[in-house]
């Protein structure tokens, strides 16, 4: 065992005398294929300034048992291959005031927001059990390919609890991120709970990642896709899968995917929410076997999508069931031109009970609820829903469309819909 030195290099397999240090400078890991056990040593930043500890092109190299606090990030990792952190606890790291800003989700690495664990341009490597609540962000993934992130907490993070930007092909399963959630009052009258605070934020391109088993209630969002950079680009996130997660009692959305395509959402829950999912101008996804109840506005709420595929889901107790309606926006026509309206869908052998209305299906509204300006441009009007062997019972309305062509109703069930079964 060594006594740890403010800004020690580590070079060979190394044990901490257990302790604690104050290391405004922190240690850096200087050699491949090293093991550092911090024994249960506890490492302390100044002014939650620097990083804790640093890795810096290294391969192979495990890190695990080490507590850190007090520092801008935590632990930093940087062009590493083949890295392993594990049953570390990273707490009290840098953290915007509460109550001052809405968060940018858009800040590239050498801007990220202060927070436990740091990867950038991180390849095949792990993090496991470990401990990054309490601070503004739990583990930060920019530009990483590979990842094994398993049986992490990163409870009342106050930002994100997981992000994840421009990174691909990650199992992410088994994390906690409870209650990441902010305030922001943006003046006297106006305030927003969430301010794009989430449980799980994935951006900028992230694709072909499996979130599995993961809890991510009372964020200020569950999940959160985005795939529109402020500047118009379109930066989508594609072919993910989401499987037996939590998103409930956000009060905004337990998922939340805008932009993108080809994702799969199979048996998570999306309960107790203002929206149970928002896929707005998204494309091609698959709802299918998901329990959305008591949502305050809808279960699923999409403006301008297509090809989606809802199959076998729960739908109780929500204002709307399914809502889906068309919008022009200019700005995101121009991003995401086939994304004209909403067309196109599948919706089959899903359960409707005791909603306000289970299906609306609408064109040119505001939020899919309320009728456009009559300037506003117009989109095609929304066509091509086939609704089949699903089950309507004890609704207020069963289907309610407004300018909507092309819509086949097929062996449905209807029994007790208070004002009409269709509309």
């Amino acid at each position: 065992m060594i006594t740890p030195t403010d800004g020690l290099v580590i070079t060979q397999n190394t044990t901490l005398a257990p302790g604690v240090y104050l290391l405004p400078q922190g240690l850096t890991i200087g050699a491949d294929g090293v093991t550092l056990d911090g024994n249960g040593a506890l490492l302390v930043g100044a002014g939650r300034q620097g990083r804790g500890l640093t890795l810096e092109g290294r391969r192979g190299v495990s890190v695990r048992n080490l507590r850190l606090m007090e520092y801008e990030h935590g632990i930093v990792a940087r062009n590493c291959e083949r890295l392993s952190i594990s049953q570390c606890h990273v707490t009290a790291t840098a953290e915007v005031p509460p109550n001052t800003i809405f968060l940018d989700i858009w800040l590239p690495a050498e801007r990220a927001y202060g927070g436990g664990v740091l990867l950038h341009n991180v390849r095949q490597s792990r993090v496991e059990e470990n401990d990054l609540g309490h601070q503004m962000n739990g583990l930060l993934c920019y530009d990483c390919t590979k990842l094994t992130v398993r049986r992490n907490q990163a409870n009342y993070c106050s930002g994100f609890g997981f992000h994840f930007f421009n990174s691909s092909d990650c199992l992410v399963e088994e994390n906690g991120a409870d209650y990441c959630c902010r305030y922001y009052r943006r003046d006297a009258q106006s305030q927003h709970l969430g301010a794009d605070a989430a449980a799980f934020l994935i951006a900028h391109g992230s694709c072909r990642n499996v979130f599995r088993r993961n809890m991510a209630r009372l964020g200020g969002d569950g999940f959160f896709l985005a795939g529109l950079r402020p500047d118009w680009v379109h930066v989508p996130c594609n072919d993910n899968l989401f499987e037996e997660n939590d998103g409930s009692y956000s009060p905004n959305i337990a998922f939340e995917a805008t932009f993108s395509s080809g994702n799969t959402y199979r048996r998570n829950l999306a309960n107790y929410c203002s929206y149970g999912f928002w896929l707005g101008f998204s494309a091609e996804n698959v709802l299918e076997a998901n329990d959305m109840r008591h949502n305050h506005k809808a279960g699923i709420a999409v403006e301008n999508g297509y090809g989606m595929r809802v199959r076998h889901n729960r739908f109780e107790s929500n204002s709307y069931g399914v809502l889906l309606w068309s919008k022009h926006v200019a700005a995101f026509a121009g991003a995401v031109p086939q994304n004209d309206t909403s067309r196109d869908w599948l919706i089959e052998e899903n359960e409707f009970r005791r909603n306000e209305v289970a299906v609306r299906i609408a064109a040119d509204q505001d939020h899919g609820v309320r009728p456009l300006p009559i300037a506003t441009p117009r989109c095609p009007r929304p066509h091509g829903h086939r609704l089949r062997r699903n089950s309507f019972v004890d609704n207020r309305v069963g289907v309610e469309t407004i300018d909507a062509d092309d819509t086949m109703l097929e062996d449905n069930q209807m029994v007790g819909n208070v004002e009409a079964d269709t509309r």
